[in-house]
Formats: structure tokens, sequence, C-alpha cells
């Protein structure tokens, strides 16, 4: 039974998702969330240049320099640790407009003999998103000269030592829906109404028990893609040797609730309203990336939030510097770049504070001491 109808903006994959929905009956959120982003020629990903003031949404390495350079400074003190490796595959997963990678590589420079050891690998799906990582990356004009080599998933990564950074990437994958019903819990699913639209409904037939004292009409978010890739990545750092760092918003412990959402224009929208003209996106759990990971035999810490994390890095010691040579209006921008990346502040609103919504984690190969960030870890988040 469908239920939920939503106001539809026709758009070409639109109308691909109805005619699929109408031949082969409702489909789940998990394949709707990758048609919308990944489709081939309309989804999302594909289609759009999405981040960036003229885009939908923001990076925290679009906001300043700085938290790339941190990232960049972080990564060559676990390579040291690691033995220092050569070759280091250096690897970024959603790299967005390749920002975070060259503000990571201008900060190597200070370390010679790690820039030397890489060899950089971007995970991207977007052909519009390489075409802007080639031209900021490229020899010409990035702040070091290192090879380079684009995949479209994980399962291409070469083996080897890797130290991997993901910044907003798990978020981005699909997630499933289910909900508790009077005899047990149901997917939710994604069909049309009455008058040929989109619109949320729910699975006839229950699934296995899920979650223990949920109550009626609870949902419960499922991330199996990501928990799946956390544990192909994990594998890799316990068998090969390295780190991944992973940065995103989300919670530290798993429970009931929806957190999908939908942004245009940096303003929410209906999640079924424009397939490929959204992004959508859901919070992640923290929890089941931690127990993924330790399945595959890699050692976790945290998570703790962005604001301790960078804290702890020496975000705001690097702001100060910076200012001392900067003019009135770039000491405004550092200060308001520091206040959003780094201080508690509003969770709300186009210059809402990432200090606390946004949550790091890392995972690394066994027996390696606490990577920089996380020597403390029992200030872990929710410990």
């Amino acid at each position: 039974m469908m239920a939920q109808a939503t106001h539809f903006e026709t758009t070409p994959l639109g109308e691909e998702i109805c005619a699929m929905i109408a031949q082969e009956g409702p489909m789940s959120l998990e394949r709707f969330m990758t048609l919308a982003l990944l489709h081939a020629k309309h989804g999302y990903y594909k289609a759009k240049v999405p981040i960036g003031t003229r885009g939908d949404f923001i990076t925290a390495p679009e906001i300043h320099q700085m938290f790339g350079e941190l990232i960049g400074l972080w990564a060559a003190e676990v390579w040291h640790a690691l033995g220092a490796p050569t070759p280091l595959r250096l690897v970024e997963l959603g790299p967005g407009r390749g920002t975070l990678m060259a503000d990571i590589l201008r900060a190597a420079r200070v370390v010679p003999e790690f820039c030397r050891a890489l060899d950089v690998h971007l995970v991207e799906a977007s052909e519009r998103l390489m075409d802007e990582q080639r031209r900021r990356l490229a020899a010409e004009n990035a702040p070091v000269a290192v090879p380079v080599t684009w995949h479209s998933d994980i399962e291409s990564l070469p083996t080897g030592p890797a130290i991997i950074i993901a910044n907003e990437f798990f978020d981005a994958l699909p997630v499933r829906h289910y909900i508790k019903g009077k005899g047990g819990w149901h997917e939710r699913l994604i069909g049309l109404d009455a008058e040929g639209q989109l619109c949320f409904g729910l699975a006839p037939g229950p699934e296995a028990a899920l979650m223990a004292d949920a109550q009626e009409g609870q949902i419960l978010e499922i991330g199996i893609m990501a928990q799946r890739s956390m544990n192909r990545l994990a594998d890799h750092i316990a068998t090969e040797g390295g780190a991944l760092l992973v940065i995103d918003y989300g919670h530290v412990k798993t429970q009931a609730g929806e957190t999908l959402q939908a942004v245009r224009g940096h303003d929410y929208t209906d999640p079924l309203s424009a397939p490929g003209e959204v992004d959508l996106s859901a919070h992640v759990d923290f929890a089941a990336l931690g127990k993924a990971a330790r399945t595959a035999g890699a050692d976790v810490h945290g998570p703790i939030t962005q604001g301790t994390f960078l804290a702890r890095l020496g975000i705001v010691q690097r702001a100060e510097a910076l200012k001392r040579k900067a003019d009135a209006a770039q000491t405004a921008a550092i200060d308001a770049a520091l206040a959003r990346l780094a201080l508690p502040g509003p969770i709300a609103g186009p210059q809402a504070s990432m200090a606390d919504l946004f949550k790091v984690l890392a995972v690394t190969m066994p027996g390696l001491p606490p990577p920089p960030g996380f020597e403390n870890d029992a200030e872990r988040v929710g410990s």
C-alpha cells in the first residue's frame, strides 16, 4: 500500500524511475538513492558540480585551507608511524573539486620525503568532478607534482600501504528504511500514488526482527552499502598496512529514526521532489562503521567530534599564524572559518557549526599507536 504523496517536479530521471516502478513494482530507498545520485546519464553526481556557493552544499575544505593543511600534516605523521613505506597510496574517497587533496599536498611540502613517497588515488563517480580535480591537480597548478590515478569505485584500488581520507563520503551512500508495524518490521519502499507520482509506502511482508524495544511507527535506517564499503577498506588497512580517516556528520550509536535529507541550492527539500536534481544523503552510523572495521581485523579510534580533532591538531594556532600576515578582511574570514569548522555554535542555518555535528573516526592497522588527534581515546564521543 502506498501513501504520503509528495509534489513531483518532472525530471528525465523521475520519468524513468516512474516507468520502472510501473513495470516492476515499488523499489527500495537504497535503489532509488543509487539511481538518483549515480544514474549513468541523469544522476545527480553525473550531471552536476554540486559543491561550492554556486552548487547545493559546501564542504569543510571549501570553507578554508586550514582544514586540508592539518589533514596533510596528519597523514605525514601517520606515514612516519607506519615506518615510512614507499610508495604510499594516498587515497581520497569522493574528492569533490579536488580542494582537499590540493591543500593536503601543499602542506606535505614541509615533509619532502613524504611527498616523494606518494602515489595519489582518487575515487570519484562523477566525470564532471573528475575534470575539476584534474584542473586543480594538473602538474602546472598543483602544489606538488605527484602521480594521480582515478577510480570509479574502491574495488579497483591497488594493493600496498595506504592512507585513505573519506571526508563526507559515507553520508552519500544509499540507505534502507524499515518501519515497525503491528506485525513486525516492514521495508519502506518508493512507489506511485493514484496520480502516478512518487510516494513512500511499505512492503506488505514483514522482515526479521531488526531492533528490540522499538515502538510501533519507529523507523530504522540501515546503511548496508556503507558497512560493506567500510569492511572492504578496513580489510585493506589490516592486511596491507595503513590508516583510514573518516570525517562526516552522523551519530555515534545505532538508534531508531530517519535522517534522510535532500538539499538543493543550500536549502532542504523533499527527497522525492526532483530525482537527479537534488543531493540525497543520510547521517552516518559511526557505531555500525566501527563494528564493520573491527570485523575486518582493523583497530578503531574514536569517534570524536570534528571540533576536538581539529583543536588537537592545532587549528587555533594555525589560524593565529595566518592572521599575523592577514589584512582586516582576511582576518575576519579566518575567524569565521575557525568558528564554523571547530568551535561550538548553532547546528542549523547557512553558517551552521560543524564542530559537534561532524564526527571523526580513524581506522588503523593492528598495533599502530593512536594516530594524531586520538591519543586520548577515553574522551571519544559517547564514552
